[in-house]
């Protein structure tokens, strides 16, 4: 999420309560999560495990519970509770905006869209032209989307992520203050849920189509021209290439890359990255081919065991 302006380390410091090893007017433009940051965003770490990668990553602002070298051409805040500062940060920048009516008056609907009745559409949602929202779906503030879209009742656009620090008091919530941006021509079912970045968009790509009942978790990228059928469910931070296929009731995990063009069978579990151009299936997932020999040799089995007696 980018600051509507830059503001300085300093000011940032004064938000947060915390105190800082950089000069005042040390610029920052955003806050992002680890894998998303760029040059001028702040970052947090709370646990040694990943200091490093914060301080090297391309984040110029690392906001960590210990008062460690500052590399050269970066600024620390230093706090007792990044994850509660950062927080602080997202309701800043980003506070709860209630709203009175079922179509914002900051919303922007393109040419010739049509809105079903029951529909909501939040605070500064842009949808494009051409596009037919059927009822009761409800697209939350701030969601992007794009020409000849269709959406089928019963869909979210724009909840929370599913993203929750375990604490001895129960369980604290990561604040999500990003988005969801659906491309053009991308047709979504009924009773789908997708949910926005932690600090990015959750991003559906080009042409792509959503069968009903799928959820899309924060900060997932789908490619292009992908085809998911119903009961799929992609969790947080997960990359779909282009032109990728994936039949009913998949589940997948976060942080993994599915690559162009692969195929899933149905019912298959997918706990790391796989190749593109390549048919899948099973849990743990695996190539299908490879499945297949693994059954027929199974079946074999109580023959063989005959014949060993």
């Amino acid at each position: 999420m980018k600051f509507p302006r830059t503001y300085t380390l300093k000011e940032i410091a004064q938000i947060t309560e915390n105190e800082y090893v950089g000069s005042d007017d040390f610029p920052v433009k955003g806050i992002n999560e680890i894998h998303v940051v760029e040059p001028g965003d702040v970052v947090f770490v709370d646990h040694p495990k990943y200091f490093d990668k914060a301080l090297n990553s391309a984040a110029t602002v690392v906001l960590i519970n210990k008062n460690v070298k500052c590399p050269e051409g970066k600024a620390l805040l230093i706090s007792d509770d990044p994850f509660r500062d950062f927080n602080k940060l997202s309701v800043f920048f980003k506070p709860f905006q209630s709203s009175s009516h079922s179509i914002s008056s900051t919303a922007i609907i393109g040419n010739n869209t049509i809105i079903q009745p029951n529909t909501f559409i939040g605070n500064n949602v842009t949808i494009g032209d051409n596009c037919l929202i059927h009822p009761n779906v409800s697209i939350y503030d701030n969601c992007i989307i794009g020409n000849n879209v269709t959406i089928h009742a019963g869909t979210v656009l724009g909840s929370d992520a599913f993203y929750y620090k375990n604490r001895d008091t129960g369980f604290d919530k990561l604040i999500s203050c990003g988005r969801v941006v659906i491309k053009d021509n991308v047709d979504i079912g009924a009773n789908c849920t997708i949910d926005k970045g932690v600090t990015g968009d959750t991003t559906i790509g080009e042409g792509t189509k959503l069968d009903n009942l799928i959820q899309i978790a924060h900060d997932t990228v789908i490619g292009k021209k992908c085809l998911i059928a119903s009961l799929t469910a992609v969790a947080g931070c997960t990359i779909i290439e282009d032109e990728v296929t994936i039949w009913g009731q998949c589940g997948i995990v976060s942080g993994i890359t599915i690559g162009k063009k692969a195929v899933l069978m149905a019912q298959s579990g997918v706990s790391k990255s796989i190749e593109g151009g390549k048919v899948y299936w099973g849990s743990p997932v695996t190539e299908l081919r490879n499945r297949q020999r693994e059954l027929i040799a199974i079946k074999k089995l109580p023959e063989l065991l005959k014949k060993m007696k």
